[in-house]
């Protein structure tokens, strides 16, 4: 009975002869086809075999086959819309970029550049040369590189200034970043021996002291940018370290993880430090994230002593760890924002942290304005957005957002992920909530209109 049924299961050579799949071949390439006709005739023979399925019709057979090729060709890398409130969302991509770096980026990839061309000399140029001068400027540090990210700017900064030799840090910031990785890993991999000081809660200048030996190669500290210890807490400040390691001849290093150049304390959010405050103390290297608080691409942004910049760049490590064109594009532009006193208007991260609350309550009942045009009830809610990203820990923006009042708000949610595009929203004491603090106000309309599909069909019996 098995074999009688495998044996009505047509060829490849068969169904590449229908014009469904002959047109599919054209559209894409003739090896896709195949290969998902090959996959859908395995699957339907395991069926056979292992459950005595019966052959499914031709015409569905060409519709799993069309299906499975349309899947294997569509990008897994799709835009979403991101309805969370998370500004700077790890999972979603970060920080969005402006206009004006993604115009340069564009323009980066779609030509040749001067990317290490020295246009006055007619001779080989160094590619750290394009966002160093603006670094420097904007920050007031001698000299500056950009790496990929703000972790390999840790392994390559550690590497060249304590391998092999000891780093001093506060038990208390022995943070752990995304993925896993936490701070002793990463200075393992650079070859420097951690030598933990204080207690988690309080740690003083004489607990760095007490530790401080031949050994000593780097005083390092690490703001704690994606968590908070509160209450019964103490830790010396940034110039006491500064002068500590002067006195002993040894560098400092600040770990700032997120990093900003503006105040967050004009945002309404506890103050962050920041990248020229670091700088201004007098440390020897300051690090932090490109597409965080910044709001460029990712990278890995160095600030410090020009003599110890100039090792950084000459170690070999800086090759597995530099950027390209693209990035390096995308961040000059970003920091002529901040030089041109344009970020809070252009940069997404801090256009969203910035938006008022009127604002968003227009738009919220805006979105339920088209939802109740179909039949569909909603309300308008106050809630919290956050920054997110490893930044501003328990820091929350007051918004005002769509609550949608649900059975399974879960399974709505999952919904909506699986709708085009998908949108990635959160539930919230049993509603399915959306904040406009994230959405891009173009994204409006796609929006309510996967809304109004998702929600209409739900209601269908």
């Amino acid at each position: 009975m098995t074999n009688d049924k495998l044996r009505q299961l047509p060829g490849v050579d068969i169904l590449l002869k229908h014009t469904k799949l002959t047109d599919l071949a054209d559209a894409y390439s003739h090896n896709i086809v195949v290969e998902a006709a090959r996959a859908e005739l395995d699957l339907v023979r395991q069926g056979v075999l292992t459950h005595d399925k019966d052959i499914p019709a031709e015409t569905e057979l060409l519709q799993a086959i069309v299906a499975r090729a349309e899947a294997m060709v569509k990008p897994t890398l799709q835009t979403v819309i991101n309805a969370t409130g998370v500004v700077v969302h790890t999972n979603l991509g970060r920080a969005l970029l402006s206009q004006r770096a993604r115009r340069a980026m564009d323009e980066a990839a779609q030509a040749y550049s001067n990317l290490e061309y020295d246009l006055d000399r007619g001779a080989r140029g160094s590619r750290y040369h394009h966002a160093e001068a603006l670094l420097c400027r904007l920050t007031g540090a001698e000299a500056a590189v950009v790496v990929n990210n703000n972790a390999a700017a840790l392994v390559l900064s550690l590497t060249v200034l304590a391998q092999g030799r000891e780093v001093l840090i506060s038990r208390g910031q022995l943070i752990e970043i995304g993925g896993g990785f936490r701070i002793p890993d990463i200075m393992r991999q650079s070859g420097a021996t951690l030598v933990e000081v204080g207690a988690t809660n309080r740690t003083y200048i004489r607990d760095y002291e007490e530790n401080f030996h031949a050994e000593t190669g780097l005083i390092l500290r690490v703001h704690r940018s994606n968590f908070r210890i509160t209450g019964f807490t103490a830790e010396p400040n940034l110039a006491d370290l500064v002068d500590l390691g002067a006195r002993r001849g040894v560098p400092v290093m600040d770990d700032l993880g997120s990093g900003t150049l503006l105040d967050t304390a004009q945002y309404g959010l506890t103050r962050e430090p920041t990248l020229q405050e670091s700088v201004a103390a007098g440390v020897s290297l300051v690090t932090a994230s490109g597409d965080k608080l910044l709001g460029g691409p990712q990278a890995g942004i160095i600030l410090g002593k020009a003599d110890i910049i100039e090792r950084l760049k000459k170690h070999p490590l800086i090759r597995a760890f530099r950027v390209d064109k693209t990035t390096l594009a995308g961040l000059q532009a970003t920091l002529l924002a901040y030089l041109e006193g344009k970020a809070a208007a252009e940069i997404p991260v801090w256009r969203m942290i910035s938006t008022d609350i009127k604002t968003l309550d227009w738009r919220a009942r805006k979105w339920q304005r088209a939802l109740f045009a179909v039949g569909l009830k909603s309300e308008v809610i106050n809630t919290a957005s956050t920054v997110g990203g490893g930044s501003l820990p328990g820091q929350q923006l007051p918004t005002r957002a769509l609550g949608i009042q649900n059975q399974s708000p879960n399974l709505l949610a999952e919904k909506l992920r699986d709708a085009t595009p998908p949108v990635i929203a959160r539930v919230e004491a049993d509603l399915l909530t959306l904040d406009p603090r994230t959405v891009l106000p173009e994204q409006d309309n796609q929006l309510i209109e996967v809304l109004q599909s998702t929600l209409t069909l739900k209601a269908t019996p």
